[in-house]
């Protein structure tokens, strides 16, 4: 009976260790596997150019109360660039809610309810969000103008955290991160986040992106690739 019991014991701590095993293995390699760190970001501006669209979500970390600025967005950006969504901004010490559209080079925005209307998005210290999925003068381009690039650390992230994602540092000058904050200036110290496919998911840019602002950070987080395309932007 003893031995049974230590076959038995010895069977399942066998199958455990096997699960465990199978569990930590990973589905795909990392980006880095394969790819120099310009190689990787080419192929991330390459996916994010060929795709038909994604979400993006854009969240701020320092901003200073009383401070004018963009506080946070998200909304479908699609290929010809396009994109529809949301953004709060601050002005004059107020949280303001404000729906955007913007297409073939128009924005327009809804601010409290008060209905669309065709505005310059740099008078709400924020670019035209549909050039944020330009192939020329965009966020992909910034993967291939960054200056000083290394490889980080691979981590985990995505859904369940199931992706394994390859980080690369590096360094932007002010002319190029207007294309996100118009007012930006000085140099910015930028990290990316690329997936084993090729797609760019985070970008973290720390700089001064307002004349009151010594150093504050803008996130964008990029997912849902393919899923949408230019028939979910129209004009209001």
């Amino acid at each position: 009976m003893l031995t049974k019991r230590h076959a038995l014991t010895s069977i399942v701590l066998a199958a455990a260790l096997a699960l465990t095993g199978c569990a930590g293995d990973d589905k795909d390699d990392p980006i880095s596997k394969d790819n120099k760190p310009d190689e990787a970001l080419a192929l991330a501006k390459k996916t994010l150019d060929e795709t038909s669209g994604v979400k993006l979500a854009l969240t701020s970390k320092g901003l200073p109360d009383g401070v004018s600025g963009l506080k946070d967005g998200e909304g479908i950006g699609v290929h010809p660039a396009g994109f529809d969504g949301k953004f709060t901004a601050s002005r004059s010490g107020l949280t303001v809610p404000v729906d955007v559209v913007a297409l073939d080079g128009k924005v327009w925005m809804d601010i409290l309810g008060a209905g669309f209307s065709e505005v310059d998005p740099a008078d709400y210290g924020a670019p035209d969000p549909a050039v944020l999925m330009a192939e020329e003068g965009g966020v992909s381009d910034l993967l291939v103008e960054t200056g000083d690039l290394e490889q980080g650390d691979d981590v985990r992230g995505g859904d369940d955290n199931s992706e394994v994602l390859t980080e690369y540092t590096g360094t932007l000058e002010g002319d190029q991160v207007t294309r996100i904050i118009p007012s930006a200036e000085g140099t910015f110290d930028v990290t990316y986040q690329i997936n084993s496919d090729g797609e760019l998911r985070q970008v973290d840019i720390t700089g001064q992106f307002y004349p009151d602002v010594d150093s504050m950070s803008y996130t964008i987080k990029l997912t849902d690739y393919g899923k949408y395309d230019e028939s979910d932007v129209k004009a209001p």
